[in-house]
């Protein structure tokens, strides 16, 4: 089988995606490749003036838009913004392994941010979907286990992997549960889920501790570049895929980009189930089914 590569991406001239995160790293690879193959893209970011410095690198077609996810408000004020159509939503934006903290709302912030502001902008945006919501999520899944009655960490001790695993196991159990609930609606959404790989982005590099310096050597040692871990993304917001598909690299953190399979937490229904009633009822926030 041939390997899928920027090549292969389909003129996107009369399409709009949202690309969460896509000021840097597989975001700004992602929503660049879209923009170049003739997109609207628009670029939702925390930091308005970073998202400004990335568009002026890539075509005319983008447009910044703030989005803060570890804030529920702005999520509402981002989806208000989208009065328009929105051909692809890329739930891209995290942050990876960071010190105890605590989003606007309260809520742990790598959950709060790679998970329930995710959860909360696609419920609020699904209305004006037309195609496919793809979600990023990691290989670290495998490693995941979700707590859903300490989501948050408030009663165990923290720990700053852990508390990363179970966002990106979150992201997954909500990809699959939302591609069962847009067929149970007889909806024509698709969602999908990818994992980049082991890719050089800055992601890696807000621990704040002696890991930071190690990881800069991995990157620059045996990672693979944005654009390559961008190609699942790509290959997911483009390609006709079966819906629940989740794309990662050919070999296993490295490669081009292809159907792939997760651990059997991330399979299990009832959890998926538990953890999308427990994220509307902690974001305020129910889709439009």
């Amino acid at each position: 089988m041939a390997k899928w590569t920027l090549a292969d991406l389909p003129d996107q001239s009369t399409r709009t995606v949202v690309v969460t995160g896509a000021n840097s790293g597989v975001g700004l690879a992602t929503a660049g490749a879209l923009a170049a193959a003739g997109a609207r893209v628009i670029l939702a970011c925390r930091n308005v003036d970073k998202g400004k410095a990335a568009a002026a690198t890539m075509a005319d077609t983008v447009e910044v838009r703030a989005l803060d996810l570890a804030n529920l408000a702005s999520v509402r004020e981002f989806a208000r913004s989208m009065d328009e159509p929105v051909d692809v939503l890329v739930n891209n934006a995290g942050v990876m392994a960071v010190p105890y903290r605590r989003t606007v709302d309260g809520f742990e912030m790598q959950v709060g941010t790679n998970h329930l502001g995710h959860f909360a902008l696609t419920a609020l945006l699904l209305d004006r979907v037309r195609d496919r919501v793809v979600t990023v999520s990691s290989s670290f899944h495998w490693f995941g286990r979700l707590d859903l009655d300490d989501l948050n960490w408030e009663r165990r001790k923290y720990r700053r992997w852990a508390a990363y695993e179970q966002s990106k196991l979150a992201n997954l159990l909500f990809a699959y549960e939302l591609a069962r609930k847009l067929e149970a609606a007889g909806s024509s959404i698709r969602s999908y889920a990818t994992h980049p790989g082991y890719v050089a982005t800055n992601l890696m590099s807000h621990t704040e501790t002696i890991l930071d310096s190690l990881m800069t050597l991995g990157n620059r040692a045996i990672a693979q570049s944005p654009e390559m871990g961008a190609l699942p993304s790509l290959y997911a917001a483009t390609t006709d895929l079966p819906n629940g598909s989740f794309v990662g690299p050919g070999r296993l953190m490295w490669g081009h980009p292809k159907l792939t399979n997760s651990s059997p937490a991330s399979q299990d229904r009832e959890k998926a189930k538990s953890l999308w009633n427990l994220s509307e009822k902690l974001t305020e926030v129910t889709f439009p089914f």
